[in-house]
């Protein structure tokens, strides 16, 4: 007689078990630590979570009965290191360091060491109109799980006994691959509207559906994200776009009306199709774009290793500029001239208006800006200046262009596609062999500043600087002309600007 199969749950238990024993010897002597002291000690949230998911995590979660003051002396006798994260909050963070760490701890985490956040039982209320929660101590794990987002980050492991605790069904959730809030959604997003984004950036990280009681409550409740700050929703945002499935996050996002709070610009791009308007929808276009640039990250020691949040970034957003100068042409045609500029202004607001950093806006609206240069470069017109402008243009954004560029390229007739790729891929070509030529990354005039100063005998100024781009232009258009050529060249410049 054949042995039955296993429930889901009896498999993830299983899995659960060797990772477990493989974190236990660290956490289980935590964990004696803090009953020895009359203390409950619990491993919670993503390192369960993880677990039986068959993975390892390096940071490791727990929840305790202890004061943060009783936390931080306990910590201070088991670690090497510990640091007040949060004390308002009940978090302390300590780590010891492994044979490697141990011998320099002014270094980071070494990869045997063991980090730990060690939180006090909570029980979050919040201010219906108020961004941010006011922490109030709990008494009971139980408690402490029912405020966590998700029952699947609601279990737990008490210490030292390795006693699993799952008040709330997670590991039947778990099983079925279901986001469910531990409490009412609606209870549970109305405290905290930011975990209505979780459920995106969970979707996209583990594959995950959202349960239909959950996902109704977020359609009815997306308008609370109003009063969550811009820093949060831009954190979610980028955890969801750096994981494993981004669409399937995005996909909630849009589909439940999240978006049309935190990212408009993105359910925009469902622009109708009828019989006046046959083209591609944009939306569908925009993540068909993000999967393959996705595709074409590279490695760690790559030129853009993943998960590379620029990249997706840009992918994401290169034609949002299509809804704002859509036209209808006479025959039923549409066009969208110049959505590439008006794109990268409407990208550099959204992202500054989510609070990210400078570079991060800088880059993501020059992509956009870029993406639609290479178009036309397969008539056959490009000369070699055309091709050194472009890639001054793109500067460091070079190898992110060549991927962007590539991943534009969705269309399902397999000749125009292989034309496409073809041209690109001798753009790509000739780049190399101008690199090679003329070190085209860093092109410069064959005369410098000084030297322009000498040859004209002016002081610094506008003229030098006039001079400067002259020779810059003259070398972007003829290549290198060399110190004597240039000399003459800008002799007769300065006579006919004088003149």
């Amino acid at each position: 007689m054949s042995t039955p199969e296993p429930s889901p749950e009896i498999a993830l238990l299983r899995r659960a078990l060797g990772v477990l024993t493989e974190m236990a010897p660290a956490a289980v002597e935590l964990g004696e630590i803090f009953a020895a002291a009359g203390h409950e000690l619990a491993l919670v949230g993503g390192p369960v979570r993880d677990a039986f998911l068959g993975r390892a995590s390096d940071d490791l979660d727990f929840a305790t009965s202890a004061t943060p003051d009783e936390t931080q002396r306990l910590l201070a006798r088991w670690g090497d290191a510990h640091w007040d994260i949060g004390k308002e909050f009940g978090t302390i963070g300590a780590r010891r360091f492994g044979r490697s760490g141990a011998r320099d701890a002014r270094r980071g985490n070494a990869p045997d060491d063991v980090v730990v956040e060690v939180t006090t039982y909570r029980t979050d209320a919040y201010d219906a109109a108020s961004r941010k929660p006011v922490v109030e101590f709990g008494d009971s794990l139980d408690g402490d799980l029912s405020r966590r987002d998700f029952t699947v980050n609601a279990m737990a492991v008490r210490l030292p006994d390795l006693t699993f605790v799952d008040p709330f069904g997670g590991l039947t959730d778990l099983a079925a691959k279901v986001l469910r809030t531990p409490i009412a959604p609606e209870r549970s997003f109305d405290d905290d509207p930011l975990r209505m984004l979780r459920a995106a950036r969970f979707a996209a990280r583990l594959g995950f559906a959202v349960e239909p009681g959950t996902r109704a409550a977020i359609v009815d409740m997306a308008p609370r994200l109003e009063i969550v700050s811009a820093e949060r929703v831009q954190a979610e945002l980028s955890k969801l776009l750096c994981a494993p499935s981004p669409r399937a996050g995005l996909e909630v996002l849009v589909d439940t009306g999240m978006a049309d709070q935190v990212l408009p610009e993105l359910p925009a791009l469902r622009l109708e199709i009828d019989e006046h308007h046959r083209h591609k929808d944009v939306y569908e276009h925009s993540l068909i774009v993000l999967d393959q640039a996705i595709a074409q990250e590279t490695g760690p020691d790559g030129a853009v290793p993943g998960p590379d949040l620029v990249l997706r970034l840009a992918a994401l957003l290169h034609d949002i500029g299509k809804p704002a100068t859509r036209r209808f042409e006479p025959g039923g045609g549409v066009s969208f001239h110049h959505h590439e500029v008006v794109g990268a202004k409407l990208v550099a607001k959204r992202l500054r208006a989510l609070r990210y950093e400078k570079q991060v806006v800088k880059d993501v609206s020059r992509l956009v800006e870029l993406h639609l240069r290479f178009h036309g470069y397969g008539d056959g017109a490009w000369t070699d200046s055309a091709v050194r402008r472009y890639v001054t243009d793109a500067g460091p954004l070079l190898e992110r262009l060549h991927r962007l560029t590539r991943a534009d390229c969705t269309t399902r007739n397999r000749r125009k596609a292989k034309r496409l790729s073809d041209a690109y891929t001798d753009l790509t070509e000739r780049i190399e062999r101008l690199r090679e030529q003329e070190e085209i990354d860093a092109i410069r005039p064959d005369l410098d500043g000084t030297q322009i100063m000498a040859v004209l005998d002016i002081p610094p100024g506008r003229d030098v600087g006039a001079a400067y781009q002259h020779l810059l232009a003259l070398r972007m258009e003829q290549g290198p002309l060399g110190e004597e050529r240039a000399t003459a060249e800008l002799r007769t410049w300065w006579e006919a600007r004088q003149g």
